[in-house]
């Protein structure tokens, strides 16, 4: 049996087998289903008003409301006139994050939900990990915001932490409030704390602050303003700043040079900003790249997080902006470079490129597609406060000549290569020596390339194989030049003398006459996956005492679906020695993810006082275990066999449910400090993640603890 009534805001539908109306009011027992709007509601039993609106179900009530949320209570009551709605007890289980929550009673109006006395949790019901225990709470169906006050944290039942207030979102839309907190205990620094505060009012744009705490060192705070502008582009703004304590700063161990660290970084992307600034219909693509850095000190990175892994030490910052305009037939941009070292305050010297501009056309064909060619132009300004300065502009042309003969097994060309440098001079008013001078000038040269190659290819049963041979011939042709490449010629082309300040502007070099060889082959299987790669290379210098520059061989071989090996290496001829030769091996079988790969290097320094000077020696190795899909241990092993020390090691585990991750790992790390010897520094890492109210962020850590730091 069925009963419905039509109300000014929907329709209400009531089935049950048994149905009884009086004048206003309905009542409905044995298996009672009512229907109204996005609301699917079945009870035992079940009363109606049709005059107030009141609708009363009793005993095992369940809510479906559209098909993602259920809500289960003994007794609910739901006013259809004033879109009031009462459980008692309540349960709503969130479809779409699987997170349950439980109350003594919930009362809700339209869309906001008010709970008295509960528990949250997205674990199993039976037996959860974790739970969320409230006084109170307030959720709105439609946001999908809710609001715990007086929350507990329990892992099993185990008090973990309490807050007079904790809200978070069931859904991934963006919204502001508090974003997961990072803790840690360092060694000098003491307690560290960082609290993340997400401000997102607009979809546009979020704003995302980083106030943070070191004990027994400062305090600052770090912000990042993003943005999304259009379509096509975004960018985003991050400033901070980090106060030192007076004695962290004052004790001489710490070796600080400024009581504060400051710093922004302004980055850009606009992939069609002539289009979207101009109105107008540009047919080739346009892009712009902005990326500004300004900073006082190197630490101004460090103090950003409390990633004890990556730790910068460079001391030199670099500003660019980039734009370019792209089409089928050719190339246009230009870069702006401003380089700045942290070392030298005034940063006078330094040679700037504001800027560079380039040009490129593409290849073009003539001849039937035997004759090709490109030009290829370079203009850069070099500048700075005191100093010479230039306007350099390098000009390529290549031109190629080709053709296939015996049934194009074999294929030969001829390239001419045109290329020419022009220099513009200028002097500098705060430039120190104001006697010296340079001619502006001029180089012009032309470079011929003969080339012969073949490629041959095999099908078998099982694999195919395919063979390259090729030969290249360059020599160098005539040139000529006047000014300051005249004058400056015989200095600068002696190796030792380039690092010459009167070699700065200089950047021509003679291209040998030379002999290239060239070998490679490929082998597929029936699939067409590449089983080996491999590549030799020879190279003669007919200009040179030692004719043969160094032999070079890759290979890349996958010795079964489960194993592979790739090796690069180096032999040079005048010291009948390596000088690179880099192994790496990977395994993936049975859970096991495994890889180890070493280098070795010979710089052939004719003098040095310590071996490592010369010589590198250096093994990398890293394996996890995936022990079912649960359980994952990994580990990382970094030795440098020349200095003798361990530069990382690492190992640990992680293991993960479906409502929670836990992970715990060991990490010691030599980190590198400028005109000091390295760090050993021993941490203790905890990875926690509660789901769905937390997200995986790779090997971010909930929580640190730095066990020890020394000096090598």
């Amino acid at each position: 049996m069925s009963a419905s009534q039509n109300q000014a805001d929907g329709k209400v539908e009531i089935y049950a087998s048994k149905i009884d109306s009086h004048e206003d009011y309905v009542e409905a027992r044995d298996g009672v289903t009512v229907v109204y709007k996005d609301y699917f509601i079945i009870a035992k039993r079940a009363s109606y008003n049709r005059k107030t609106g009141d609708l009363e179900l009793f005993d095992n009530v369940r809510v479906n409301y559209k098909g993602r949320s259920k809500m289960l209570g003994k007794y609910a009551k739901l006013n259809i006139k004033k879109k009031e709605r009462f459980f008692e007890p309540f349960y709503m289980l969130d479809k779409s994050s699987n997170v349950w929550m439980s109350g003594s009673s919930g009362s809700m109006v339209e869309n906001d939900l008010d709970i008295k006395s509960g528990t949250i949790s997205g674990c199993n019901q039976m037996d959860p990990l974790w739970t969320m225990d409230f006084s109170a709470s307030d959720y709105n169906a439609k946001t999908k915001w809710i609001n715990l006050y007086n929350m507990r944290l329990y892992i099993y039942d185990i008090p973990v932490l309490y807050t007079p207030y904790f809200g978070y979102s069931l859904d991934t839309t963006r919204r502001s409030g508090l974003l997961m907190p990072m803790f840690g205990v360092l060694d000098k620094e003491g307690f560290y704390f960082q609290q993340p505060i997400y401000i997102a009012e607009q979809n546009w744009w979020d704003l995302e602050l980083r106030p943070q705490i070191r004990t027994e060192r400062g305090e600052g705070i770090y912000s990042t303003f993003r943005f999304v502008d259009s379509k096509d582009s975004n960018g985003r703004l991050t400033m901070g700043y980090f106060k030192e304590k007076k004695s962290y700063f004052e004790s001489e161990k710490n070796g600080l040079g400024n009581d504060s660290f400051y710093g922004w970084n302004f980055l850009y992307r606009n992939g069609n900003f002539l289009n979207n600034w101009t109105g107008l219909n540009f047919k080739g693509q346009s892009g712009l790249y902005v990326d500004i850095n300004s900073m006082n000190d190197v630490e101004y990175i460090n103090l950003a997080t409390n990633d004890t892994e990556h730790r910068s030490t460079a001391r030199q910052i670099l500003s660019r902006t980039n734009l370019f305009y792209n089409t089928d037939n050719y190339y246009a941009a230009a870069y702006f470079k401003h380089y700045k070292d942290l070392n030298d305050p005034n940063n006078k010297t330094i040679v700037q490129q504001l800027p560079v501009l380039h040009y490129h056309n593409y290849l073009s064909t003539m001849l039937h597609d035997h004759l090709f060619y490109s030009l290829d132009m370079h203009s850069v300004n070099l500048t700075r406060e005191e100093g010479k300065e230039v306007l350099q502009t390098d000009l390529s042309l290549p031109v190629t000549l080709q053709g296939n003969f015996f049934d194009e097994y074999l294929n030969a060309s001829y390239k001419a290569l045109l290329y020419g440098q022009q220099a513009t001079f200028r002097s500098n008013p705060l430039e120190k020596d104001q006697n010296v001078s340079y001619d502006d000038g001029y180089y012009a040269g032309i470079t011929h390339v003969f080339s012969i190659n073949t490629q041959l290819t095999k099908g078998y049963e099982n694999y195919t194989h395919v063979v390259g041979l090729s030969m290249s011939y360059t020599q160098n042709g005539s040139n000529t030049h006047n000014g300051y490449y005249s004058g400056k010629e015989d200095f600068c082309s002696k190796p030792e003398n380039r690092s010459s300040g009167e070699c700065e502007f200089y950047q021509i070099a003679d291209t040998p006459n030379t002999t290239q060889f060239d070998f490679i082959q490929y082998l597929y299987d029936k699939s067409s996956t590449q089983i080996l790669y491999q590549r030799l290379s020879q190279s003669v210098n007919y200009d040179l005492t030692n004719r043969y520059g160094e032999l070079e061989h890759e290979l890349d071989y996958k010795i079964s679906s489960h194993i592979s090996w790739y090796n690069n290496m180096f032999y040079n001829y005048d010291h009948k020695l390596f000088s690179k030769v880099f192994n790496e091996i990977k395994v993936n079988a049975f859970g096991i993810h495994f890889g180890v790969s070493h280098l070795y290097k010979d710089n052939f320094l004719p003098t040095y006082t310590e071996r490592y000077e010369r010589y590198t020696s250096y093994v990398t190795s890293d394996i996890g275990y995936d022990y079912s899909k649960h359980w994952n241990f990994s580990g990382r092993y970094n030795y440098d066999i020349e200095q003798k020390f361990v530069k990382t090691i690492e190992y640990g585990f992680l293991y993960k449910k479906r409502c929670w991750d836990f992970g715990l790992r060991y990490l010691e790390n030599n980190r590198p400090v400028s005109g000091q010897s390295p760090i050993r520094e021993k941490f203790l890492l905890v990875q926690v993640v509660l789901k769905p109210l937390m997200q995986v962020t790779g090997t971010n850590s909930f929580f640190s603890y730095k066990l020890s730091e020394e000096n090598k």
